[in-house]
């Protein structure tokens, strides 16, 4: 053999070595049929507040799964908290840059805040929402056009936790696991930190009575929710 040929050799021998191995691909994440096991979706408004930290490691620790409707301005302040969401298996929805009432703005403001927030969590996480819960769950004709416009349904709640009212660990658990039926959307708040500090207990009591704690798109798969529908659907709303 060549000493020219022996040199190409251990050339290619050290590239091999120093190349990197192949990422591995992340697991597939568990899929979910709420139309077989029991859902209840708990939905945190507000945030990321100061204690979604805490929040998100008790959701892990539990393999519970949430949806995370954001304020713009707190994505702008606290965006590891967002990048944490994402890689963790939640779901992120758009919930206004500053909270204003939508009812009252035009469709041009309405549609800076959304696009505002989307803007400030795809820099966070690298993702777009695909939901949006109006501030206050109000929301009218203009809401609903500029919504189509995102290619968003507009997601509320069927019942809520009124940790913001209370804000008594007791009260909420009470409150949270009253309104916690089959394919219930819950609101609370990552704020409050009564509502952080009561959710071990509440997401070990709610899966010890066989619920899933799943993403809002795990329940409303099935409704065919088209961009700019409401769901559930407000009073005196039609579909």
């Amino acid at each position: 053999m060549s000493r020219h040929l022996s040199s190409l050799l251990a050339i290619a021998a050290v590239t091999v070595a120093l190349a990197p191995a192949p990422a591995l691909a992340a697991p597939a994440e568990k899929e979910v049929d709420c139309t077989k096991v029991k859902c209840v979706a708990l939905t945190f408004d507000d945030g990321p507040g100061k204690y979604a930290g805490t929040l998100l490691d008790t959701l892990k620790k539990y393999d519970a799964k949430a949806t995370f409707f954001l304020e713009g301005q707190y994505v702008k302040s606290r965006p590891s908290y967002v990048k944490r969401m994402v890689e963790e298996g939640h779901e992120i929805g758009n919930h206004s840059y500053k909270h204003p009432d939508f009812t009252k703005m035009t469709a041009p403001a309405i549609r800076s805040e959304i696009q505002r927030t989307n803007d400030a969590i795809k820099k966070a996480a690298g993702v777009e929402p695909k939901l949006l819960r109006p501030p206050y769950g109000l929301s009218d004709l203009t809401t609903s056009e500029v919504a189509a416009e995102f290619g968003m349904p507009i997601i509320l709640w069927t019942g809520g936790s009124r940790d913001w009212e209370t804000k008594n660990e007791e009260s909420i658990k009470k409150q949270t696991l009253t309104v916690a039926k089959q394919d219930s959307i819950v609101l609370m708040h990552d704020w409050v930190k009564q509502t952080v500090d009561s959710m071990p207990s509440i997401i070990k009591t709610l899966q010890k009575n066989g619920y899933h704690l799943v993403k809002v798109s795990d329940i409303v798969k099935h409704e065919n929710l088209e961009p700019g529908d409401a769901f559930p659907l407000p009073e005196g709303w039609e579909k």
